[in-house]
């Protein structure tokens, strides 16, 4: 058995079980950290709007250096958790712990943005999304991660992100569970060595995780924004990865994605670091669907409405939203569109025409209404 099956036969003896769901904060992460000393040098970088610590975990010193960031945006945290999954593997497997030390150097920022994770939003405390920032660096979070990109001028760089449940996997009836990018250089997309570096790894993640979840991964629009991050990073002449947590079926948590993000991140080491990546296969990454926005939550298909004298049936299409209340993410069902034929997919979809409910007027689908609906079928 090599590391990477081991790693993914054994996973539950990795995981982190401190770290569950999707509110992830600093707090929760601190007595990690804090652990990790024993193990790993664990060091204060900068600090948050609000003055709260980022931290860099710094593993090995091996010749392939390789900087990793999470929960830029504070409110997508599964990629936090598979990076302490991560971890876990490095710290108490010897043989994948040796193997990481002699081949690579790693700097790991497990939340650049520990106000907006606390908050559960996008954004700092300054209301600015970090991933728009890499130009100006108006943000000490954002000059956080641009200083220690220069110092440790890494070979390549792991961008960790979550995705919203809207995604398939091209236009087929399959989420977007993982999704993968390497950003663009310049407007017109060119087909760089550096692009090609990331590409190649990419097809080897995408062939790994397609024995997981045939089909359900997707690639990230390549649309050119030198203020991201990314983009910036790969323009410098670095090859960057952009991994995106999605939709598993019934896994609003996203507990299988963290499993599957982090099977990502060891098959990435130990395919770098056994392999001299030269950018001469990629070619099939173009092989793989990009995202396309097909799906929603939930469609009620056929459901009532009262239409003065008769009642009439029309598709809704119902999102969760996401909402932090008393320190846990609740989600509650809001209507985004009501149309005769919803030509859309949803990752629950109930056909009204035969479940007993009551016609209503269609201002009364409000997320009071839909929450107790959906309690009784």
């Amino acid at each position: 058995m090599d590391l990477k099956e081991d790693f993914q036969y054994s996973y539950s003896s990795y995981k982190e079980t401190q770290l569950e769901g999707r509110y992830i904060t600093l707090d929760v992460i601190e007595p990690l950290l804090q652990d990790l000393k024993n193990d790993f040098n664990v060091d204060v970088i900068g600090h948050s709007v609000l003055g709260k610590a980022i931290h860099k975990i710094s593993i090995g010193n091996g010749p392939k250096k390789i900087l990793m960031w999470s929960q830029m945006h504070g409110n997508e945290s599964t990629t936090t958790k598979a990076v302490f999954d991560l971890l876990n593997f490095i710290k108490q497997n010897k043989s994948f712990g040796d193997f990481v030390k002699e081949h690579f150097t790693l700097s790991i920022i497990p939340m650049l943005n520990p106000d907006g994770a606390t908050a559960y939003t996008r954004v700092n405390k300054n209301e600015v999304d970090l991933n728009r920032d890499a130009q100006n660096l108006s943000q000490p979070e954002s000059r956080v991660l641009n200083k220690e990109f220069k110092q440790f001028q890494p070979d390549f760089c792991f961008n960790l992100h979550d995705q919203r449940t809207i995604f398939s996997a091209g236009k087929h009836k399959k989420p977007a569970t993982v999704s993968f990018l390497t950003p663009a250089e310049d407007k017109e997309r060119k087909v760089t060595a550096n692009r090609k570096k990331s590409m190649e790894v990419i097809v080897k993640l995408n062939e790994m995780l397609q024995t997981f979840i045939p089909n359900q991964v997707g690639r990230y629009d390549d649309g050119f924004n030198l203020n991201c991050v990314g983009d910036t990073f790969q323009s410098a002449g670095v090859p960057t990865l952009l991994f995106e947590s999605g939709h598993f079926p019934n896994d609003y948590k996203r507990e299988e994605t963290r499993r599957l993000i982090a099977f990502s991140l060891v098959e990435a080491l130990v395919f770098i670091g056994n392999t001299e990546i030269t950018g001469d296969k990629y070619e099939t990454y173009f092989k793989i669907p990009e995202n396309e926005k097909l799906y929603y939550d939930i469609i009620l298909r056929k459901f009532p409405f009262k239409n003065k004298d008769k009642v009439d049936t029309k598709d809704v299409a119902v999102f969760y939203k996401e909402t932090l209340i008393n320190g846990k993410v609740e989600f509650k069902p809001t209507v985004e569109h009501v149309e005769a034929h919803l030509h859309y997919f949803g990752h629950k979809e109930l056909d009204m025409s035969v479940i007993d409910v009551d016609s209503v007027e269609i201002h009364d689908l409000n997320t009071a209404y839909l929450t107790e609906l959906l309690k009784k079928i």
